[in-house]
């Protein structure tokens, strides 16, 4: 995954399933690897199930978002 994505804004929905993180609606970050951040470091794990960040057109999923912590963190 290119990482030079995570300059771009990102949108991050949470949620215990997709539904409810959609319903919540999203919070907003002027760079994607704040919002990856935010997810793995501050919000309630049970949030990550459903968690969706948006950068752009693409929607990654909770194991993206994870996985990217993990890029971030080395």
């Amino acid at each position: 995954m290119n990482t030079q994505m995570l300059h771009a804004p990102g949108e991050l929905f949470l949620g215990s399933d997709a539904a409810t993180a959609i319903a919540q609606g999203s919070r907003h970050f002027r760079r994607a690897d704040k919002a990856v951040r935010f997810a793995m470091e501050h919000a309630a794990p049970v949030s990550l199930r459903g968690a969706m960040l948006k950068i752009g057109n693409r929607t990654l999923g909770p194991s993206e978002i994870r996985s990217l912590h993990r890029q971030l963190s080395l």
